[in-house]
């Protein structure tokens, strides 16, 4: 692949063409939005001129709702030898063309599996897709030209290659990422009106579950309105799950002994059903999970002190597999918590001692 046109220039987009530009690929920049465009192409990620000719591969990077529409535009102008989208639903986008009688033979729908809370180019990173997975939903009908030339876009974005069936790609997203987040939005509107007293409490706990509640809500309808029958089912099981818990938490106020029994053993239920779960979650690298250590430190808010335990740890040779930090209420301090390899623990937790930090238990 020599040269590349990026249809929309938000997150996504601009973060595809940072990774193209910096494998030498030329990359033209268009965006219903010419500031955007000029945006993306200020901060590096190509140019914002339209190409003279064809382009090898054409990266269209619009909303859901729009994805079919500006491919079918670009393809009726012939602009590129292939033509991909990376929208985060695929059967939808690919009926829609089917509809409009296009030779879909040039085309093949993607998703990487990889963003951030923020949206437009001045978020976009040219690593933001590094080890992550990038779908690809190839039909008997897909050109193998134009397979090979996703797969040479997926490598130069370092992401992992994963072919899947498009609606199964879309059962599969609504499944891990777009109820997910209807519920972390749920769980977040319970604060807009809670009292201050309350909301101070917040802990790693809350803000781990309510993180993606704060992605923009426009971004979120058109992805939504692409894929509302299969959220819709899970969301469905999930309200089943929470009458039944609601249940069970009203019984655990009985007096009666039997019924309070009866509430423990539902409560119970849905936290082991829960723990079932979350250890199919795929661990680091997406490799099976793995059980580690947590060492916790206690630091200060001043700069250079995370840098100081990473370099205490190296000198030590440990090696750090994850790390998450707690900040301390109304203290400039926090808790950084460092996963290790269990038999790695006790030795990191002396080779800090030794340089004068102090654990937590």
């Amino acid at each position: 692949m020599r040269t590349a046109l990026v249809i929309g220039t938000g997150l996504i987009g601009t973060s595809a063409a940072l990774a193209l530009v910096q494998r030498g690929v030329v990359v033209h920049l268009a965006d219903h939005d010419p500031e955007q465009a000029r945006t993306a192409a200020a901060l590096g990620a190509g140019t914002d001129e339209a190409p003279e000719g064809r382009v090898d591969l054409a990266v269209v990077a619009a909303p859901p709702a729009h994805v079919a529409g500006v491919l079918a535009d670009a393809m009726r102008r012939g602009v590129a030898r292939g033509y991909l989208d990376v929208a985060s639903v695929k059967g939808g986008p690919r009926r829609e063309l089917e509809a409009l009688g296009l030779d879909l033979t040039a085309y093949i729908g993607t998703h990487p599996m990889s963003g951030r809370e923020k949206s437009g180019p001045l978020a976009a990173t040219g690593d933001l897709f590094e080890g992550r997975p990038w779908v690809l939903t190839p039909t008997r009908d897909t050109d193998t030209e134009v397979l090979n030339l996703a797969l040479e876009l997926v490598s130069h974005c370092r992401a992992v290659p994963v072919v899947m069936d498009a609606d199964a790609h879309d059962r599969a997203v609504a499944l891990v990422s777009h109820m997910p987040h209807l519920v972390s939005s749920m769980v977040a509107a319970r604060l807009e009106h809670a009292e201050e007293a309350a909301v101070r409490l917040c802990g790693q706990g809350i803000r781990d579950v309510t993180r993606i509640a704060a992605s923009d809500p426009r971004m979120w309808i058109d992805i939504l309105s692409a894929n509302p029958g299969p959220v819709a089912d899970l969301l469905s099981d999930v309200a089943a799950d929470l009458g039944e818990t609601v249940e069970a938490l009203r019984a655990l106020q009985s007096a009666d002994e039997a019924k309070r029994s009866e509430g423990t053993a539902g409560i119970e239920d849905v936290l082991r059903r829960g723990n079932a779960g979350q250890v199919r979650v795929p661990g680091k690298h997406g490799s099976a999970p793995r059980v580690y250590e947590t060492v916790v430190v206690l630091i200060d808010d001043q700069p250079g002190q995370l840098a100081r335990i990473f370099a205490d740890a190296g000198r030590a040779g440990v090696n750090i597999e994850d790390v998450r930090i707690e900040h301390a209420t109304g203290q400039q301090a926090g808790l950084v918590q460092l996963s290790v390899e269990p038999k790695a623990a006790a030795v990191l937790k002396e080779a800090l001692r030794e340089r004068g930090w102090a654990l937590r238990q």
